[in-house]
């Protein structure tokens, strides 16, 4: 047994405890929740982000006029700051076989997400992933990538699907081991 004096223990502790704080993310989930599901689905990765002990924040995008299906025409109410963040997980639901206009504006407005690790996640209520859940997760992918960035994963919720509370829980297990 080696034994230290109190200013190497104190080095040590120090050193120790600057590594574990320099392991710890500051994650920014930003979704558009426009009946609930997808924030619902948001939280419970919080919940287990959190739990791993990383720095979180859930925020909402949030439109004047959510209901605008013309992208060019959506007015942004609230629209959280990314550049904050290390990761950031970007959550949405499918509208028209489509990611939905709000985000699409939301995502088009950021300047970089360069040096960021990204998550992109959508619900849809159809059963199955490419009845128009897997274009618009394509379509977020694709947007984050013009920003200057690697998507690390995606994946589509089905809502009306009998395994959704299954798919939900392994997405957040899984999803939360990127981090």
């Amino acid at each position: 047994m080696v034994k230290c004096s109190g200013i190497r223990k104190a080095r040590l502790h120090f050193r120790l405890h600057r590594e574990r704080k320099e392991s710890i993310m500051k994650i920014g989930i930003i979704v558009h929740s426009h009946t609930g599901n997808t924030y619902s689905v948001a939280q419970r990765l919080k919940e287990e982000l959190l739990a791993a002990g990383h720095a979180l924040s859930l925020e909402k995008v949030i439109a004047v006029n959510d209901e605008q299906p013309d992208v060019s025409k959506i007015q942004l109410k609230e629209t959280p700051d990314a550049s904050e963040y290390d990761a950031l997980i970007f959550g949405a639901p499918v509208r028209g076989f489509s990611l939905s206009p709000v985000m699409k504006s939301y995502l088009s407005q950021i300047v970089s997400l360069k040096g960021k690790k990204i998550v992109c996640y959508v619900t849809e209520y159809f059963p199955y992933p490419w009845m128009g859940g897997n274009r618009a997760v394509d379509q977020m992918k694709k947007l984050c990538e013009t920003k200057g960035t690697e998507v690390f994963e995606t994946r589509v919720i089905n809502w009306s699907n009998r395994q959704r509370e299954k798919k939900i829980t392994n997405m957040v297990e899984e999803l939360s081991k990127l981090f």
